[in-house]
C-alpha cells in the first residue's frame, strides 16, 4: 500500500498551479503590478507621442494607434513619434531585464550592468565604431557594425569582470567593487577617444553616450524588438533557477543546480539584453538600477521579478523621455539625464543601507 502524498502548506499570496508536467506558483499581487505597469506604460506611450509642435490628446493618439484618426495624425503618430517612444520602451525593458538577473546572480542590488561595467563595455566598443570607423569609412561602419560591436564589447567586459572577481565562488560585494573599477577604466577610456576624436564624430557620441532618444526610427526599433523576443523567453525559463543561486553556490549545487552553467547562461542573456539597449539608445543610466528593486518591493518576491522589472523598467525609460522633452521649454535633454536624476538618489540609498548591514 503506497504511503498517502502529502500537499506541502500554501504560502500567503502564492496559489499553486498545476496541469500534468507543468507546475508554476499563482502569485495575484505580481499580476496586479504587471498589469498596473501595463496602463502606466501606455499611458507614458500616448502622453509622449502626443506631445510636440502638433499637439494631439491622449484619445487621438490611443484611436490612432488602434486604426483610427485622420491620415495626417497617423502619419505624425505612426511615422515620425512612435518609434521614439517604442524604442525607449523595449530598451528600458531590456535594461530592467538585465539588471534583475545582474542583482539576481550577484546577491547584491548594486550589480546593475551600468553600475559594474558592462554597459560601459558595450559603450566603449560603440563609440569607438562612431569615432574611429565613422572618420575612416564616412560613417557607413558605423551604421552596420554599432551593434554588433555593443554586443562583443559588453561580452568582453562581462568576462573580463566575471574572471577577476571569482574566487572560488561569486561573491556581490567582490564583483561590484571589480565592476566599478572596471566601469572607471572604460569611461577614461571614452573620453580619450572623444578627444582625439574629429569634431563631428566626438559630437556625436557625446550625445549617444548620455542616452539619447532623439531621431529614433523604425531601425532603431527592430534590433531590440528581435533581442526581447529572443532574450526575455530566455530569461523567463532561466529564472527558474535564479532562486536557487541566490542560496549561494553550494546549497544551489546541493539542490540539483549546475551553477556555473545556470550562471553563464544568466550572463550571456543580462550583457545581451544591455548590450543591445546601449547600441540602440547609448548607456541610459540606473534604469537597470532602479526598475528591478521597485519591482521586487511592489511585488513581495526575495529576488528582482523578470516580467514585473520589464515592464516598470519600460515605463520609467518612456516617462523620462517625456519629462527630458517637455519640462524644460525649447531645450531637449537627452532621457540618461533624466534617469540619472532620478536614480542617483536612490543609489545613494542603496549605499548607506548596504553600509548599514555590513556594521550590524
Amino acid at each position: 500500500m503506497s504511503a498517502p502524498v502529502i500537499a506541502p502548506p500554501e504560502v500567503p499570496g502564492r496559489t499553486p498551479f498545476r496541469r500534468g508536467p507543468v507546475s508554476l506558483v499563482w502569485r495575484p499581487r505580481t499580476v496586479v503590478v504587471v498589469v498596473v505597469g501595463l496602463a502606466l506604460l501606455l499611458l507614458a506611450v500616448a502622453l509622449n507621442v502626443g506631445r510636440g509642435e502638433y499637439p494631439i490628446s491622449i484619445g487621438e493618439v490611443l484611436a490612432t494607434l488602434f486604426g483610427g484618426g485622420d491620415p495626417g495624425q497617423q502619419f505624425i503618430v505612426l511615422e515620425l513619434r512612435l518609434p521614439r517612444s517604442l524604442t525607449g520602451l523595449l530598451v528600458g525593458g531590456a535594461l530592467g531585464v538585465a539588471g534583475a538577473i545582474m542583482q539576481a546572480i550577484a546577491r547584491n542590488p548594486l550589480a546593475s550592468p551600468d553600475i559594474i561595467g558592462i554597459t560601459w563595455g558595450a559603450g566603449a566598443a560603440a563609440v569607438s565604431v562612431v569615432v574611429l570607423g565613422g572618420a575612416a569609412l564616412g560613417g557607413s561602419l558605423a551604421a552596420v557594425g554599432l551593434p554588433v560591436a555593443a554586443l562583443v564589447g559588453g561580452l568582453v567586459s562581462a568576462v573580463v569582470i566575471y574572471g577577476l572577481a571569482w574566487r572560488k565562488g561569486i561573491q556581490g560585494y567582490r564583483l561590484v567593487l571589480v565592476g566599478i573599477g572596471i566601469n572607471a577604466i572604460l569611461v577614461a577610456l571614452v573620453n580619450w577617444m572623444l578627444i582625439v576624436a574629429q569634431v563631428y564624430e566626438a559630437a556625436r557620441a557625446t550625445v549617444w553616450i548620455n542616452g539619447s532618444l532623439n531621431a529614433r526610427g523604425w531601425e532603431h526599433v527592430v534590433p531590440v524588438g528581435i533581442a526581447l523576443v529572443v532574450l526575455v523567453p530566455a530569461a523567463i525559463v532561466l529564472s527558474f533557477v535564479m532562486g536557487g543561486l541566490q542560496f549561494g553556490d553550494d546549497t544551489a549545487s546541493g539542490l540539483g543546480i549546475r551553477v556555473n552553467r545556470a550562471r553563464t547562461w544568466l550572463l550571456l542573456v543580462a550583457v545581451g539584453l544591455a548590450a543591445v539597449a546601449t547600441a540602440s539608445a547609448g548607456p541610459i543610466a540606473f534604469v537597470a538600477l532602479v526598475a528591478p528593486q521597485i519591482a521586487q518591493r511592489l511585488v513581495g518576491s526575495p529576488r528582482p521579478p523578470i516580467v514585473a522589472s520589464l515592464v516598470l523598467g519600460a515605463a520609467l525609460t518612456v516617462f523620462s523621455d517625456l519629462v527630458a522633452r517637455t519640462a524644460f521649454g525649447g531645450a531637449e535633454l537627452p532621457v540618461g539625464v533624466i534617469t540619472a536624476v532620478l536614480g542617483a538618489p536612490y543609489l545613494l540609498y542603496l549605499l548607506v543601507r548596504q553600509g548599514r548591514e555590513a556594521r550590524a
